[in-house]
């Protein structure tokens, strides 16, 4: 997932690409060796940043997936984005790029907390939902990730693993547009019913995470403070596009 980068006191270093690999077809993971990795919480983020031989040079934040270092980070190609292309395409094991980070504080699960979770998805917004579904021990949480066809889905494999072997984690996917052959339903958009089937009730008072395109967060946490959450317990992440 990429965002505009927010400026901020920390210091650029050379990060290692360890590994690459594909989750979908316009997709990728980054595997990254940060030399002074201090550790991060999941929901953070890093920059990146590229620089052209002439100078030139253009910088992109993107969420991290992985519980610990080594980093991981998951980006979606842009066809017409400045750094996503690149990240996406060109880089291999081996070559180095610039980071800083890790970045935010408030869109982030802190393992102390006791409460169940609700982690609500939409695109690449699963990114930083990842981080958390992996750094979770014996919290109880409930995955929504709402994508466009079976082949938009990040993780797939993984998140299918843990949704059968992991008692502690229900996953339920929505498709937009296409659905897997033998799906019960027909392709349908996020709405009021399916958040308030698979989401963690109000009365649970469970830490709620949206992340996703802009519509897409505020429709969804609208429909979770209609439904009885409390709005403070709502955290949010967006990035634009559609």
């Amino acid at each position: 997932m990429a965002r505009a980068a927010v400026p901020r006191r920390l210091t650029w270093q050379a990060a290692t690409v360890r590994e690459t690999r594909e989750e979908t077809g316009t997709a990728r993971t980054l595997v990254l060796d940060i030399p002074e990795w201090s550790g991060h919480l999941p929901g953070q983020h890093i920059d990146v940043r590229l620089t052209a031989p002439d100078g030139y040079q253009a910088q992109r934040s993107y969420s991290i997936a992985s519980a610990v270092h080594p980093v991981e980070i998951s980006v979606q190609r842009l066809d017409d984005g400045e750094v996503s292309p690149y990240l996406t395409e060109v880089v291999e094991p081996g070559d180095q790029i610039e980071v800083r980070g890790p970045i935010g504080g408030w869109f982030v699960w802190r393992a102390e907390s006791t409460a169940p979770v609700t982690l609500i998805a939409g695109g690449s917004g699963i990114v930083p939902l990842m981080a958390m579904i992996r750094a979770r021990g014996r919290q109880l949480f409930r995955l929504i990730y709402a994508v466009r066809t079976p082949a938009d889905v990040l993780y797939a494999d993984e998140l299918r693993r843990r949704a059968v072997s992991d008692p502690g984690l229900d996953v339920h996917f929505v498709y937009s547009r296409e659905v897997p052959e033998g799906w019960p339903v027909a392709p349908r958009r996020i709405d009021v019913a399916v958040v308030n089937t698979h989401a963690w009730p109000p009365d649970f008072e469970p830490d709620c995470f949206v992340c996703g395109p802009n519509t897409f967060v505020e429709v969804v946490a609208d429909m979770l403070v209609a439904l009885g959450h409390d709005p403070k317990k709502v955290r949010t992440e967006r990035f634009g596009g559609a």
